[in-house]
């Protein structure tokens, strides 16, 4: 009896010395927020249908920005275009940090330009916006690459004869393809069965960091990363496109030519060479295998996605779609490629465009920022390294600055002579320093695919469009778009 009585305080000493360990320790003078658990943080103010829910009930009961326990680490919520703007723009440099996603943070582990810091992220940013730019501007630029692949596009749907297809693989190729012209220099056809896998294990990692697993782990990463599940398998996705990355880098490097790089690869590897006599150089092996995979991972499954949610919304609103074929008809006709040129005679379809992004919402809770030291916002102190989250769903919903933010509505973009207007609480790309990459080449992808699939076909679907599901497969730091499958039929 008194053997199991001091085991049972043992345990019960241990438990409490366990607490009190994880007993998350303020710093500085973080804006309010609900009281958390030791260890477990504010997971009792958590909605299980997921981080963005629990963080904009939270938002009516503390503000536009409050202090959020994920686990044992805090981290500050910025709600409102207001707030955002303030601490993105305004305080650009104090919020320039990148914070962890720790479904991934084991395979970057801070390299390459998404998920990286100090210098190393300057560094990369400046090579990666001077490279695209140049591989733009050169002989065959961005937008004839974007040309080439939509009609690549047109005719393989021409091949479908109008029968009923899953668009997803199909716009997931022809996304990637202009990140591949760019990086490789390439492009696949659209039945290579290695380009295909890649583009599963894209999705399938893009799903998974989204999923209600996923948002667990970023709550509990430091305890669940000792144990199976979608982590792992996650990081099994990405170093296997990763090895797919450095076999390709050694095939640039045995066919290089110093006078005439042609893709980002060649250009780094020219630049690795210039460099190899500094030891402090950010042009390593690691950071050109990882900043290539930053540039896919932001670059392929979220245009894709955003065309998937477009084509989707123009089955449930059929009148919006007739107002785009007009359009296109008008400006462009049937006999030439729709071209960057055009967008600004087309306000409807541009502000459907727009209206698509802001539907979708796809980075709902934004990537994570930090403090990149101890920095006054707003009457608060928030200490060096604190997470900052910027929630674009809360601007992009913002009833303030769009009438029906519910609801798709075209209208929100168009002043009242039909003219495109500006709208300061769209940001699907964010904010600030850390704004997409990539938001330029995304932009004219989207008008340039949208335009050139809705000028060469109609689209059907056996399911009438008030039965049409909206609902996101998944919704977590990304949104996954229902799958639905669809006719294109030649116009």
């Amino acid at each position: 009896m008194e053997l199991s009585v001091l085991l049972f305080v043992a345990v019960l000493t241990g438990f409490i010395l366990l607490l009190v360990k994880g007993r998350p320790k303020a710093r500085g003078h973080l804006p309010p927020g609900p009281h958390p658990l030791p260890f477990l943080g504010n997971i009792l103010q958590m909605d299980r249908r997921g981080l963005l829910r629990s963080f904009l009930k939270l938002r009516e009961k503390y503000g536009d920005v409050f202090t959020v326990y994920l686990g044992r680490r805090p981290a500050v919520m910025l709600c409102g275009i207001e707030a955002i703007k303030e601490a993105l723009v305004d305080q650009a440099e104090d919020f320039s940090g990148r914070g962890k996603v720790a479904m991934v943070e084991p395979v970057f582990q801070q390299y390459g330009v998404i998920f990286s810091n100090g210098n190393r992220w300057k560094t990369l940013r400046r090579f990666s916006l001077a490279t695209m730019r140049d591989f733009g501007m050169g002989k065959r630029s961005v937008e004839e690459r974007i040309q080439e692949e939509a009609q690549c596009l047109v005719e393989e749907l021409r091949k479908s004869k109008g029968a009923l297809l899953d668009p997803t693989f199909l716009l997931q190729c022809i996304t990637a393809n202009i990140i591949c012209s760019i990086v490789f220099g390439k492009r696949f056809h659209y039945q290579d069965e290695e380009f295909l896998k890649l583009l599963d294990l894209f999705y399938q990692s893009f799903a998974l960091v989204s999923s209600l697993s996923g948002q667990l782990f970023e709550l509990f990463s430091d305890f669940l990363k000792f144990f199976p599940g979608t982590h792992r398998q996650v990081c099994k996705n990405l170093r296997e496109i990763s090895a797919f990355i450095a076999r390709s880098v050694e095939e640039h490097r045995e066919t290089l030519d110093p006078s005439a790089p042609r893709d980002l690869i060649d250009a780094y590897l020219l630049r690795m060479e210039k460099e190899k006599s500094n030891p402090h150089s950010e042009f390593s092996e690691n950071n050109l295998i990882f900043n290539t995979l930053s540039l896919f991972f932001a670059g392929t499954e979220t245009t894709s996605t955003t065309l998937r949610y477009g084509f989707l919304l123009m089955l449930k609103h059929p009148h919006v779609t007739e107002r785009v074929h007009r359009e296109i008809e008008q400006v462009v006709g049937a006999h030439r490629p729709p071209a960057l040129d055009d967008r600004v005679k087309m306000p409807y379809t541009d502000a459907v465009i727009h209206e698509i992004q802001r539907f979708a919402d796809l980075i709902p809770l934004g990537l994570p920022h930090i403090v990149t030291k101890d920095t006054h916002f707003r009457g608060y102190i928030i200490p060096k390294d604190t997470e900052v989250f910027p929630i674009l769903n809360s601007a992009l919903r913002d009833p303030r600055y769009f009438e029906t933010p519910e609801a798709f509505n075209p209208d929100h973009f168009l002043d009242a002579n039909g003219a495109l207007k500006k709208n300061e609480a769209f940001i699907p790309f964010s904010l600030g320093k850390r704004i997409c990459l990539g938001e330029g080449i995304a932009r004219n992808e989207l008008f340039l695919f949208f335009t050139t699939i809705l000028q060469n076909f109609s689209l059907a679907s056996p399911v009438a469009p008030e039965d049409m599901d909206l609902t996101p497969q998944e919704s977590g730091l990304g949104k996954v778009a229902p799958t639905y499958q669809i006719r294109f039929l030649p116009r």
